[in-house]
């Protein structure tokens, strides 16, 4: 059982390591990112990657699920407010087997709740060479020895695989209201435009969906361990509420391309995020409203024919509360000559 008090700075630990089959990927993404070099084998062969390759939340939430096979459920975690940093360095391809390091950055004791420690972690996903796909910065908090903090439940949470399988009664993904725009070249955007992406409605037959595949943790699985944890009841994994930002991102994006009379401007890879804040729980029967709004721009100097743009990204729930934010970039094709 660890608490916060085993976790010394300078500790590097190996996970083992998770199979991930072609089919595994085509499933996460079929539901959360729903682009063709992720679904599509053939129609990959045309993208800009060339092939088909997993989602980059696909890695985040692999990552998760070795991070609690590994030591979280064997332990006082109490969860984590957010993520500092996510880079990803290299796709995840079908056939790949991929394993976790987590190195322990610092720790420091809680001020305002002495019965508990935050550990700052350095995350990676490595694949069967050893090579980073993503590497993850973030604080997890910890129960500290005897504190009276009780550890994780016990329970068969790891019953099933890390391969996503869809809830029997799914929710939807709920339109916005305003009309879609055309798509814009990296000339055409405008800083401070913003739009909502859409809605979704967290069931508790989504949440679980979900947490059983990637984030195992008893306050996301059951209602009754729920109960007795921070949350008080069932809980969203802060990474389904990332993945659904990501398919209303994508449904936005195909609404756009429907409404582009001519030559769309086509998107490129997304080098990772920053700054991602799960600053209130997401509960069962919440409907969250995702947004995104251009922040900045940038010319590329290695693409000269495209340029970077960068957005800032927020979840409301029905409350009018702000549950989940981040600061994206992406590359964005230039106006042609």
């Amino acid at each position: 059982m660890l608490h916060f008090e085993d976790f010394v700075p300078g500790e590097s630990v190996l996970s083992h390591s998770i199979a991930v089959s072609q089919d595994e990927i085509v499933a996460f993404a079929s539901r959360y990112d729903a682009q063709d070099f992720h679904v599509d084998p053939e129609a990959a062969k045309a993208s800009f990657v060339g092939r088909l390759i997993g989602s980059g939340w696909h890695s985040c939430s692999l990552l998760m699920r070795l991070m609690a096979e590994s030591f979280l459920l064997d332990s006082t975690g109490m969860g984590a407010p957010g993520i500092e940093e996510v880079t990803w360095l290299r796709p995840l391809l079908p056939g790949d087997s991929v394993t976790a390091r987590r190195t322990v950055l610092e720790t420091k004791a809680s001020r305002s709740r002495p019965e508990m420690g935050l550990v700052r972690f350095r995350l990676e996903l490595l694949n069967q060479r050893g090579e980073p796909l993503l590497e993850q910065t973030n604080w997890i908090m910890f129960g500290r020895r005897n504190s009276g903090i009780a550890p994780q439940p016990k329970g068969d949470w790891l019953a099933h695989s890390p391969r996503y399988e869809r809830p029997v009664q799914e929710s939807l993904l709920g339109a916005p209201s305003e009309p879609a725009q055309p798509t814009r070249f990296f000339e055409e955007l405008e800083i401070g435009s913003r739009h909502e992406l859409g809605s979704f409605v967290f069931t508790a037959e989504e949440i679980i969906a979900f947490a059983r595949s990637f984030d195992p943790q008893p306050f996301h699985m059951d209602e009754a361990a729920a109960r007795t944890s921070l949350f008080g009841q069932l809980a969203a994994s802060g990474w389904h509420t990332a993945a659904v930002w990501m398919a209303t991102m994508v449904s936005h994006r195909k609404r756009q391309l429907a409404a582009t009379p001519g030559r769309p401007a086509r998107l490129g890879p997304s080098p990772g995020f920053k700054n991602l804040r799960w600053s209130k729980p997401v509960l069962t029967g919440d409907r969250i409203t995702y947004f995104s709004e251009v922040a900045d721009k940038r010319e590329s100097a290695s693409r000269p024919q495209w340029g970077l743009f960068f957005h800032r990204n927020t979840g409301i729930n029905q409350r009018g509360e702000e549950v989940f934010s981040f600061d994206g970039c992406v590359f964005v094709e230039r106006k042609p000559a």
